[in-house]
Parts: structure tokens; sequence; C-alpha cells
């Protein structure tokens, strides 16, 4: 996929595309992602634009976007005041103001992660702890590609992945439910092409 077939086809009213990635971000790439943000936010007109709020390849991909219009970037949190000083969304969805319980889809898809998927009924359950608040950066990253009841899902995603230990981590369960939810996406080794 090159750049213009992702803007004929992306680029429509209510479509929401992520992008996000590893919190490890070579620095020779950090201005890579500052750049497509700018660069698809200047090329499109409806897309709006996604990010979980993290360290790395969220905020860098956001900051290129905010440059360019800030009003087509949402974050979803996995509670409220998550790095509430770095955050230049123009909306951020917080887990706090998602009934989880009435929510049984994402709370199936989020259990589907091997590394936190015990804790993700206790945290759905009040329980609150540093074990179950891990479970709460997995909800967040699901719900940042079904979305809920209230918040739409995604259409397409980038990531910045690690090629070196690809799809682990909170990106790789992001991965795994874009594909669980047929959500197309590309890594670094395609859009970087689109810089050139």
């Amino acid at each position: 996929m090159n750049l213009d077939q992702f803007i004929n086809k992306y680029d429509f009213e209510n479509s929401i595309v992520l992008l996000e990635g590893k919190r490890n971000v070579d620095e020779a790439d950090v201005n890579k992602l500052i750049q497509l943000g700018e660069l698809l936010t200047s090329r499109t007109k409806h897309i709006k634009f996604r990010s979980g709020n993290a360290e790395g390849a969220d905020f860098y991909f956001s900051e290129g976007v905010t440059k360019i219009n800030p009003e087509r970037l949402e974050v979803i949190t996995p509670y409220s005041g998550h790095r509430k000083e770095k955050n230049n969304a123009y909306k951020t969805f917080s887990l706090d103001e998602i009934n989880l319980l009435q929510e049984p889809e994402v709370v199936y898809q989020s259990k589907t992660n091997k590394n936190s998927g015990k804790f993700i009924d206790e945290f759905v359950s009040g329980k609150k702890n540093h074990l179950t608040m891990k479970a709460a950066y997995i909800i967040r990253d699901t719900v940042k590609v079904t979305g809920t009841s209230t918040i739409k899902p995604a259409n397409f995603a980038l990531f910045y992945d690690g090629l070196k230990n690809p799809k682990s981590g909170g990106t790789g369960h992001t991965m795994s439910i874009c594909a669980m939810n047929n959500v197309d996406f590309v890594d670094q080794r395609i859009w970087m092409k689109w810089l050139e």
C-alpha cells in the first residue's frame, strides 16, 4: 500500500486511524514518526487519528498530528489524568468513563492477552492494585481498536514496531486485536516509504 492508496481508501467521514507503537524509538526514527503525523494530517481531510498517549511512538506520532490540526487527534487512556501534561489531544476517552461491565466484547478480547488476561476480570470488577493496573493498559489497547458502545472502532492502524522482537508487548496485543477484528495495519517497513 502506498500513501495515495491509503488516502483513497481511508480518508472518509468518521474514519479512525491508529498511530502508535513501541515506547523505545530509535533516535534516528523520532523525526520520521513526527513527519508521518504531519504528512497524514496535512494530506487528508476527514481522518481522526487515535493514540494511547504512551511515551515513545504514540507521543511522536501525536506531536506531528497536533502541529497541523490538534482537533484531529483523540486518545484513549487507561485512567483519568494519564500523562496529562503530555496529552495534546482534542478529545480524550478514559477507561474510568467506560462501564466495562457493559462492554463484554472488550473484556473478552482483552482476556486473550496471555500476560494480563487473568487480571482483566479483577480490574473490571473494581479491584485496583499494581497487577490489575497492568490489565488497564491492555483493555485500553483493545478499546483503541474495537471501540465501545459510545466510541467508534478503528478502520486502520499504522504501527512503529520493534522489528527485532515484533508483535510483542502492548503493541503486539493491539496488532493481535486488529487482526481479530479485521482491521488492516502496516508497520514502519511500509509507511517510512511514504516519507521519501
